[in-house]
């Protein structure tokens, strides 16, 4: 599957730039195309300027507002970046127009932080534009969430939480959650931590992309994952995991173990216990008993990945998550490590997302409390309403 990627506001960015760098691996370790470009959209220069792998010419690294912010951001105001979003769409379509095979594009990514202002405001006017103008094309956001301090301490975080993710649901053909506070490592510096987030949040999506381009025929799957497979899996409230499990050569290549009955157990096992780790390390914490659609990507060398333990697999993942249509694929690769991709969409129920429009809904009651309206608190479905929408 090919993207098109596009990175608002400085989260958003720099983990456009992390996709950016994987399309760079997938052509270097496997000659194939899996992003076909990658732009960064800020009102802040200097956040446009931090960009490790995204070009540097200005039709990929956007600034806009420049009238309304003097490219000094938006000060984590997002309704003042969906106004300048809106005003600017036209240099925002213009650069994306000049993307090199743009027409090979199988889908665009939008992505952002829901916490901060030029991100949160401009990801759903930008993924409205590209449907209006491209809707042969999927379009999908991806959110990160904020971190529990952002929640507990910044009430504007959790209304441009809930404004963005609300926006984006309304717009986009899925909405990919990803929890910040779940990869953070304590110990570690800031930057690092952002660092290390950044390059995580992209990682699962590496075989899933190059399985369905992949031209090596040894490395093409029996039961290949590709762009169709994954647009008819991706609705609503989607989330991603990946886990691998790596083995001594010799275990792989010792034909006398490969065929012993209790050597095909531990192979099973492995697998199953590496689908569970990815399900145990999701985007963000969910029921999988909640997703309508499931997709898993087994990747590995050939010999490790037989029928038997596909079936293994499969029935796993529906024990996770009965309500699924489930889809699958094989990945052969020459590496010595079990991989294990795997995504749950049309999520009926997410808690964080819940919680997040919850507290949003509070935040709108005391602010309407502190200017004499009336602040009944209503049920969610009720006051779902009061939270403004950029669409």
């Amino acid at each position: 599957m090919k993207l098109l990627v596009i990175g608002c506001g400085q989260c958003g960015g720099r983990i456009a730039s992390e996709f950016a760098r994987l399309g760079m691996r997938a052509r270097v370790e496997r000659s194939v195309d899996i992003i076909t470009d990658t732009f960064a959209i800020n009102t802040d220069t200097a956040d446009l300027t931090g960009l490790s792998y995204i070009k540097r010419e200005f039709d990929h690294r956007i600034l806009i507002g420049v009238r309304t912010t003097s490219g000094h951001g938006v000060g984590k105001i997002n309704e003042i970046a969906a106004e300048v979003a809106k005003e600017d769409s036209d240099k925002i379509l213009e650069a994306i127009g000049k993307a090199r095979e743009l027409a090979e594009t199988d889908a665009f990514l939008v992505i952002a932080s829901a916490a901060g202002g030029t991100g949160s405001g401009t990801l759903p006017v930008v993924a409205q534009v590209l449907k209006d103008h491209y809707p042969e094309k999927p379009v999908y956001c991806l959110v990160v969430l904020p971190f529990k301090h952002e929640e507990a301490t910044e009430d504007r975080s959790v209304y441009n939480s809930a404004v963005c993710l609300k926006s984006a649901y309304l717009v986009s053909d899925a909405v990919f959650l990803v929890d910040n506070q779940k990869f953070v490592k304590k110990g570690l510096s800031l930057s690092t931590n952002l660092a290390r987030i950044n390059a995580m949040v992209a990682e699962p999506f590496y075989n899933l992309l190059c399985a369905g381009e992949e031209k090596v025929p040894e490395f093409v799957g029996s039961r290949t994952v590709d762009a169709g497979d994954i647009i008819q899996t991706l609705a609503g409230w989607t989330v991603i995991g990946h886990s691998s499990t790596k083995k001594p050569p010799f275990k792989f290549f010792s034909g006398r173990k490969q065929n012993h009955f209790q050597s095909k157990a531990v192979e099973s096992q492995e697998g199953i216990q590496t689908m569970s780790s990815a399900l145990a390390d999701l985007s963000v914490k969910c029921e999988p008993k909640d997703a309508n659609k499931a997709l898993y990507l087994l990747s590995g060398p050939t010999h490790k990945m037989a029928v038997g333990l596909i079936s293994e697999l499969s029935i796993a993942l529906r024990q996770f998550a009965p309500n699924s249509i489930i889809r699958s694929g094989d990945y052969p690769r020459p590496k010595h490590t079990l991989e294990v991709a795997v995504i749950l969409s049309e999520l009926a129920n997410v808690r964080r997302v819940n919680d997040i429009f919850n507290n949003a809904i509070l935040y709108i009651a005391n602010k309407k409390r502190s200017h004499g309206k009336d602040s009944k608190y209503q049920e969610l479905e009720t006051s779902f309403r009061d939270i403004p929408s950029f669409i």
